[in-house]
Order: C-alpha cells, then sequence, then structure tokens
C-alpha cells in the first residue's frame, strides 16, 4: 500500500509526525507537504508565482518533500512531478483544531484530501478538535485504522473522507460516527480594536454552535466525544434543481 501524505499545518507540524509514525508500519509512505503553515487557504493553487520543493529533514533522516505552495499544490505537484504512480490513498492530516461543518470550504487540509478525489484517488481529512496542548497519539491510530479499512472497501470516485476527532481521552469517546456535514456558518462578528497607533482595525470572531443531542451532524457528534466521518463529495452541483431549472426554462 503506497499513501501520500499532507497537511496544511506544514511539513514541521507535530500531527504529521503523528499520522506518520502510525502509517509507516502497514504502508509505504511519501511525504509531500507545505513548507510552513498555510492554514485555511481553502482550495487556492499557486499561478502567480514559482514552486520550489527541498528535501526535509526530521531527526537527521530525510522525512520528505516541502514544499513553497498551497496543500492542493502540494498534491497537485507530487502526482505530477514527485510520484511515478499515484498513491492507493492520500492523507491530509493531522490537522491541529477541527474541520467540521462550513470549515471544509476554508480548510486547506480538506482541500487537499478533495483534491486527490479530483484526481480519481481516495483520500481523508483527519483534524483533532483542539488547539491547546493537542494530543496526537489517538486521533492517529485511529486515522491508520479508518485508512487500512478504507483501502479494503473502495469509496467512490469523485468523494472523500472528512474525519475530525475529540480531544479527550480515548476512554471518553463514545465510537464512530458515520455522520452528513453541518451548515452553520462559523464566523458571525467582528471585534473593533485599536492598535498603538490609534488606528481601527478587526478581528474576525466566531460563534461555537449550541450543543444538541443530533449525532447524525458532524458539528454535534463531535462535541458529544464521537469520532465523526463524513463522506464528501466534489460534484457540488445541485441536481434536483438543475432538472428543475431544466424543464422550466426550456418548455
Amino acid at each position: 500500500m503506497k499513501i501520500l501524505l499532507t497537511n496544511d499545518d506544514g511539513i514541521h507540524a507535530p500531527g504529521i509526525n503523528a499520522i506518520y509514525e502510525q502509517i509507516k508500519k502497514f504502508a509505504h509512505i511519501d511525504v509531500i507537504a507545505p513548507d510552513s503553515e498555510r492554514s485555511s487557504v481553502g482550495h487556492g493553487i499557486t499561478l502567480a508565482h514559482p514552486i520550489v520543493a527541498r528535501k526535509f529533514y526530521r531527526n537527521k533522516k530525510i522525512f520528505g518533500t516541502a514544499v513553497s505552495g498551497t496543500p492542493a499544490d502540494c498534491v497537485k505537484f507530487a502526482i505530477g512531478v514527485m510520484l511515478k504512480k499515484k498513491p492507493d490513498l492520500i492523507i491530509s492530516g493531522i490537522n491541529l483544531g477541527c474541520n467540521d461543518g462550513c470549515s471544509i470550504f476554508y480548510s486547506g487540509t480538506v482541500a487537499a484530501a478533495r483534491e486527490g478525489s479530483l484526481l480519481g484517488i481516495p483520500s481523508i481529512a483527519l483534524s483533532l478538535d483542539t488547539f491547546v496542548n493537542p494530543d496526537f497519539a489517538y486521533a492517529a491510530k485511529c486515522g491508520a485504522r479508518i485508512a487500512k479499512q478504507i483501502h479494503k472497501c473502495p469509496m467512490p470516485k469523485g468523494t472523500f473522507l472528512n474525519i475530525n476527532i475529540p480531544s479527550v481521552k480515548h476512554s471518553q469517546i463514545k465510537g464512530i460516527k458515520w455522520v452528513k456535514q453541518g451548515t452553520i456558518p462559523i464566523h458571525g462578528n467582528f471585534l473593533k480594536r485599536k492598535d498603538p497607533n490609534l488606528r481601527d482595525y478587526y478581528w474576525m470572531s466566531g460563534k461555537v454552535p449550541v450543543k444538541k443531542k443530533n449525532n447524525s451532524v458532524d458539528t454535534f457528534a463531535l462535541a458529544n466525544r464521537y469520532v465523526t466521518v463524513t463522506p464528501i463529495q466534489s460534484d457540488a452541483t445541485d441536481y434536483d434543481y438543475l432538472e428543475q431549472l431544466n424543464s422550466t426554462f426550456n418548455d
């Protein structure tokens, strides 16, 4: 089994190392990831300036290739330049911070998995629901286990998995839920402040959705201490409305 490993926190991030240590036990790994943090860049790609790649070392050994681009760039670069054959699976993560609900539209972690699905490669995005004192140990084991299962049960073309793991003790996790994506917007207000020169500036803030017992939605199941797995389609067409438009305007 050959796996391409990338992320949006940068090749130096502890999350990517944690999942690497788990999947190296059963797969050949190519690590091709951004040379610095590219969080919340969405599915952007680099067109206005060159892309540079260099070897990255961890503990005095080659760990992978650091790319001066976005997560989506890294996947494109891996398939177009670095790898002789397409990998069997792409894993993006482990991200510091969850990527549930509407976060998937902003997330570079999710974008890398989406890019893989667009290229016809089974892909998963992994995220840990914390920004403080992360412990990636269980998330890495869980991600590796799901990767093995997905390899044996291929996903449809154009679909990838978005996986979020609660940041609690293993014993407190209730299980794995296969759920749908939440749709509550994550950003709702801007905090107005003054800089040292008394000029106004704004800091975007968001409201955490009210906790509910609706474990069919990723945001709520994650808050209720379930590992959430959501199949996401890369084709964003609204086929029901498309049919309605065709019947309305073609009569």
